[in-house]
């Protein structure tokens, strides 16, 4: 017997993460949101729990470019590698289901938003402006943020992107607590959110998950 989505507790966690696989059926799971909200850890330990591939898109992208990031930011320019980045996600989002972490620039491509609405279910990681900063400042590879003050980057990045990111399926606060502890998060918004839109019309909610 199907599990309903909804279920979550110690002994239906099996199944409920069951269902969430069988609502899934072929479309992905894609995590966005900006630079250091967690996409690729909550990602990796996400399909882990799911049992599903994780896929990384600017892996993707540097494998396919043959460089890095920041070496194509260097070499071609942002609005090469946002082409490149719109194809890699494009072709991804055929090969689901699996978890797909993409980009903090990926959702803001309208023909990526509608790729991933027609292919999977978006989740939008949220965190503040100081949780950003300690993270992105541990490491020193973001193209976005090789030259200005980071806070001023990442304030202008907040406020650009975030009314772009609202508009995905589901949205979970990142912050600083274990990985695992945000995963369960998902996991549950996923089981609800995909329990909701499997429900009759006149028995759905229609507000968004948080």
């Amino acid at each position: 017997m199907t599990a309903a989505l909804g279920e979550g507790k110690k002994g239906d966690r099996t199944q409920s993460l069951a269902a969430i696989r069988d609502a899934l059926g072929a479309r992905s799971i894609v995590l966005i949101g900006l630079m250091g909200a967690g996409k690729t850890a909550v990602g990796r330990r996400l399909a882990n729990r799911l049992d599903i591939n994780f896929v990384d898109a600017d892996s993707e992208i540097e494998e396919a470019a043959g460089q890095t990031i920041s070496e194509i930011f260097a070499e071609h320019g942002e609005p090469y590698f946002r082409a490149g980045e719109r194809r890699v996600i494009a072709r991804l989002l055929e090969t689901g289901p699996q978890v797909l972490a993409t980009g903090g620039g990926a959702y803001m491509n309208a023909d990526t938003r509608a790729a991933i609405k027609r292919n999977g279910i978006s989740i939008w990681l949220r965190a503040d402006l100081p949780v950003l900063l300690r993270r992105v400042q541990r490491r020193d590879h973001r193209p976005l943020l090789a030259d200005g003050d980071p806070q001023v980057v990442m304030r202008t990045l907040m406020d650009e992107r975030y009314p772009i990111y609202a508009e995905a399926d589901i949205t979970v606060e990142s912050r600083d607590v274990p990985h695992d502890l945000i995963v369960t998060a998902v996991v549950d918004a996923l089981a609800e959110a995909l329990g909701r839109k499997q429900r009759p019309a006149d028995q759905a909610e229609p507000s968004k998950v948080r």
